[in-house]
C-alpha cells in the first residue's frame, strides 16, 4: 500500500511510516508518556499502562535486569501492533501509555517497594492494566502487593524455572527469590497460585515444602512436556480463576531455556521454549488478566537482544489474549 499521504492515498494505520531503528522516544512502541496519576490516567483514557521497574538491587546472580526496561524499549521498535495472523491490531483493542520508570531509592528497597506499589496502585486505580517491566523478580512485590488491594480476590499465573518461595534470603525479605510468599502476605490464596516451569538444580528443599505446605499449584517444565501446553494452560486457567475477581501474571524470562533467552541474571540450560510459552499464554484469554509483570530481562547478558526481543513479544502476545478474552466476554 501507497503511504503517502500528500498524494490522499490510504494510510495503512498498521504500517511503519519510516526507518525502523528511527527511535520510539524512550517509550514502549512509541505511545504517550502519561504520568503514573489515576488523574492523569483517566485524562488519557488509557487501558493499558506500561511501567519500567529498572531495579536489580535483590538479584543474588548476575546483574543487568535494572536495563531491562530501557532493552525492551529499545526492542520495541522492531514490532508493530498489528498481527496479521491472527488479524489482532492491539491500536484498535487498548488505549496504551508509557509511564516511565519507578523512581527507585538506590539502596533501600523498602523505599523502592513503596514508591513502585504507589504507581501500580495509580495505574489500578484508574482501571487500566498495569504492564510492569523488570527489573529482577522482586519487581512482583510491588505489582501483588497494589493488586491484591485493588482487587478482593486474587489469583496468580507465575512463570519460573524457581520456585521463588524462599521466605528470606540472609534475612532479606524483599529479594527476589521471595515473590510468592510475599504475595501471600499481601492476600493472595496461595490455592490459586499457579507456577509453571520449575525444573533443575536451583530450588532447594525448604522452598519446595513451602509450595506443599501451602498449597500452591506446580507444574514443572516436566509436567509441560508430559501433558502438554494445551492442558497445563487449561488447568492454570481453571485454578487461578477460580472463585477470583482478577489474575496477576508474571512471567521470569529466566523459566525459558537460555538457547532462547540467554539475557537474564540465572540463563536456564533447560527451560520452555519460546513456543511453548507463547502457546501456554495465547490459552489464557479466559483468565481474567488485570496485570502483568516481565522479570529478569538483562541486557549486559543478552546475545544481539534476543532476550529483549522475547519479552517484548511477550508483552505484546498476552496483550492479545487478554483483548480475546474481554471480547468474549462481552
Amino acid at each position: 500500500m501507497n503511504n503517502d499521504q500528500g498524494k490522499g492515498e490510504a494510510v495503512d494505520t498498521t504500517m511503519w511510516q519510516g526507518f525502523l531503528h528511527s527511535g520510539n522516544r524512550g517509550a514502549l512502541t512509541c505511545h504517550p508518556k502519561v504520568p503514573p496519576s489515576q488523574e492523569a490516567l483517566k485524562a488519557a483514557n488509557a487501558d493499558v499502562a506500561f511501567l519500567g521497574f529498572p531495579w536489580d538491587a535483590m538479584c543474588i546472580s548476575r546483574t543487568g535486569t535494572n536495563l531491562g526496561p530501557k532493552g525492551m524499549r529499545d526492542a520495541s521498535d522492531q514490532f508493530l501492533l498489528y498481527n496479521a495472523t491472527t488479524d489482532i491490531d492491539l491500536e484498535q483493542e487498548f488505549t496504551m501509555v508509557d509511564c516511565g520508570d519507578v523512581p527507585v531509592s538506590p539502596g533501600s528497597a523498602a523505599t523502592t517497594m513503596d514508591r513502585a506499589q504507589h504507581c501500580m496502585a495509580e495505574i489500578l486505580s484508574a482501571g487500566a492494566i498495569p504492564v510492569l517491566m523488570g527489573g529482577d523478580h522482586s519487581i512482583t512485590i510491588a505489582g501483588a502487593r497494589a493488586f491484591a488491594k485493588a482487587f478482593n480476590k486474587v489469583g496468580m499465573i507465575h512463570f519460573d524455572m524457581h520456585l521463588d518461595t524462599a521466605l528470606e534470603v540472609g534475612g532479606e525479605e524483599l529479594s527476589h527469590c521471595c515473590p510468592i510468599p510475599r504475595a501471600v502476605e499481601a492476600g493472595f490464596d496461595p490455592t490459586k497460585i499457579v507456577t509453571i516451569g520449575p525444573s533443575g538444580w536451583m530450588n532447594p528443599k525448604s522452598e519446595m515444602q513451602y509450595v506443599k505446605d501451602q498449597g500452591i499449584n506446580l507444574f514443572s517444565l516436566e509436567d509441560v512436556w508430559e501433558l502438554g501446553i494445551e492442558q497445563v494452560a487449561a488447568r492454570a486457567v481453571e485454578l487461578a480463576s477460580d472463585g477470583v475477581d482478577a489474575v496477576y501474571l508474571t512471567v521470569d524470562i529466566d523459566s525459558i531455556d537460555a538457547a532462547h533467552a540467554p539475557g537474564t541474571g540465572v540463563p536456564s540450560p533447560l527451560g520452555l521454549t519460546a513456543r511453548e510459552i507463547l502457546g501456554l499464554i495465547s490459552r489464557f484469554d479466559a483468565a481474567p488478566i488485570r496485570a502483568f509483570d516481565i522479570a529478569e530481562v538483562s541486557p549486559p547478558c543478552d546475545i544481539n537482544n534476543v532476550t529483549s526481543n522475547l519479552g517484548v513479544r511477550i508483552i505484546l502476545d498476552t496483550l492479545a489474549t487478554i483483548a480475546r478474552g474481554r471480547r468474549a466476554r462481552k
